[in-house]
């Protein structure tokens, strides 16, 4: 496989609930840092002949990748996590990468043992796609947690206390549900859903040309995102990328997945 990062949907009864399995293949020469910045997903990966929990960021932080390190990896849409985690809440792999093994023991091991007889990397993200099914069964995510990620994914979201009595439970019941799926309260999650868009949204002027092609209308892009203005969409964006809007048009700080390995 070459150098570079590619995505696949997945099928099957996972399709709803996972947005993309992918495989990124570091440069051959030299090491290189990635920079991971929340995008409210959780991830099963395959890395360095290991199998970890990527759990939900709640900051950026660099991953430094050795020269062709190859990582594979199912990604899971907020709120969809309870097939990798099981009973274990998303808060409590917050910010962490911790191995397999700690929540699925001897099955992660047996997972470990198939995949390593993989001959190539989307035959991993097969088995890794067919592990979280198999478990669905057992551990089907959280609908209603998925029901209000969905619904504050948008650029002016209900309020959590309309949503409560829309679906019917208690604010405060609902607030909790959606931590222990997530890993976030809803409005934290609500600004990482709404930077995940800005990152989209800013993602296609990443072409060559003239400086001018690729420089995004932020004020625009703040509009219709949902910000009170630019100044608010600049802070937003330092807080979850650790970087200015402008350098957003470098290649530089992205969300998990099109330039990143790990949570």
């Amino acid at each position: 496989m070459r150098p570079g990062y590619e995505e696949r949907s997945p099928q099957g009864p996972l399709q709803p609930w996972s947005p993309c399995a992918w495989v990124r293949r570091a440069p051959d020469t030299g090491a290189t840092s990635a920079r991971v910045v929340p995008d409210g997903c959780t991830d099963l990966l395959w890395r360095r002949g290991e199998l970890e929990i990527a759990g939900p960021d709640t900051g950026h932080r660099d991953v430094l990748l050795a020269p062709g390190e190859l990582i594979v990896g199912v990604r899971l849409r907020p709120g969809a996590a309870r097939p990798l985690l099981g009973d274990t809440p998303a808060t409590a792999v917050a910010d962490a990468q911790p191995g397999l093994r700690d929540l699925w023991g001897e099955a992660a091991l047996r997972l470990s043992d198939s995949l390593a007889r993989a001959r190539e990397p989307w035959q991993i993200a097969a088995g890794l796609a067919a592990a979280l099914r198999d478990r669905m069964a057992a551990y089907e995510p959280d609908r209603v947690a998925v029901a209000v990620a969905d619904a504050l994914d948008r650029p002016r979201p209900p309020g959590i206390a309309s949503l409560a009595w829309e679906l019917g439970y208690s604010e405060r019941h609902l607030r909790r549900r959606v931590r222990a799926a997530t890993g976030y309260g809803p409005k934290t999650l609500e600004q990482i859903l709404r930077f995940r868009r800005t990152m989209e949204a800013v993602a296609p002027v990443r072409v060559p040309g003239p400086t001018e092609a690729r420089v995004p209308d932020w004020s625009r892009i703040a509009a219709e995102q949902g910000y009170a203005d630019q100044a608010h969409l600049s802070r937003q964006v330092r807080r979850w990328a650790g970087a200015s809007p402008r350098a957003l048009v470098k290649p530089g700080p992205t969300r998990r997945g099109s330039s990143t390995p790990a949570a």
